[in-house]
């Protein structure tokens, strides 16, 4: 009995659930093995890392869905999706984030499309469809936090959640509402051990002529994988990256700094205890 690696279904002696295809394109019927092996598609990511516009820690490779061929195809331009391999060092990252960004969906955070494939080796490889990318080639306009505080790759840490309120107050159309959604994704990367989010992580997104919060990305549980004594949090919150509670993170961030009423608050707290 197989389990489907987009749905999480079981799917019988089936790789991958009909629903699962569907989710990908409503033509699809069947979803080949990717064409490369763990080990080959970082070699792949290392090859082509100069042609991306996405860069990290994790090796990352564009894709198109090749509907028709049934397959996914790594391209060096104009992809529409973004795959992650396992990693040489840090072991099942692809589920991971998965996971992760799946716990996400389940209290209303926004995220992309997103789930896993098998590589030719049956091991799993993370995929997302870029948010900043519709139609065949037409871009999105898009800006990651760093941009809009004149930050740069070296830097994305040398800020505050403080100031990253400032940027959603300066820039989204209405403010409150992001502010809102940020409260709730900062209190779910706390308790899901994710202090990686640094100012290229959140990115704001140009739709129906207002500037919003993107959907979320790049959500994982970090405290699992850099084992020991680490920091909570990308981002100080009252000069703080560590030792937060319920003072710091819903008295002074969410009611002080997102100015958000004690309605909004619970609203966010009891969907995510729900959930």
């Amino acid at each position: 009995m197989n389990r489907c690696p987009i749905t999480y279904e079981p799917c019988g002696e089936l790789v991958y659930s009909p629903k699962g295809l569907k989710l990908l394109s409503p033509i699809l019927k069947d979803l080949a093995l990717l064409e490369y092996t763990a080990e080959e598609l970082r070699s792949e990511a290392m090859i082509r890392a100069s042609k991306m516009s996405i860069q990290g820690v994790q090796p990352k490779l564009s894709a198109i869905l090749n509907s028709k061929n049934g397959s996914f195809d790594i391209v060096d331009k104009n992809g529409r999706y973004i795959l992650k391999p396992q990693h040489h060092v840090f072991p099942e990252l692809p589920q991971n984030e998965d996971l992760t960004m799946r716990l996400a969906s389940t209290i209303g955070i926004e995220v992309p499309l997103h789930g896993m494939v098998y590589a030719k080796d049956r091991s799993l490889t993370y995929f997302i469809r870029r948010f900043d990318r519709k139609g065949q080639k037409d871009k999105v306009q898009v800006e990651d936090f760093a941009q809009l505080a004149g930050r740069s790759r070296d830097t994305k840490y040398n800020y505050s959640m403080e100031k990253l309120v400032w940027l959603i107050d300066g820039f989204c159309t209405f403010p409150a509402v992001e502010k809102a959604k940020l409260f709730k994704r900062v209190i779910f990367n706390y308790l899901t051990g994710n202090e990686d989010m640094h100012l290229k992580n959140y990115s704001v997104i140009v739709q129906a002529d207002k500037v919003v919060l993107s959907p979320a990305y790049d959500l994982l549980n970090s405290t699992i994988v850099l084992k020991g004594d680490i920091e909570e949090i990308a981002l100080p919150v009252k000069g703080k990256k560590s030792n937060l509670n319920e003072r710091i993170l819903i008295d002074y961030f969410g009611k002080e700094t997102c100015e958000l009423t004690d309605k909004v608050i619970e609203k966010n707290l009891q969907e995510i205890k729900s959930k």
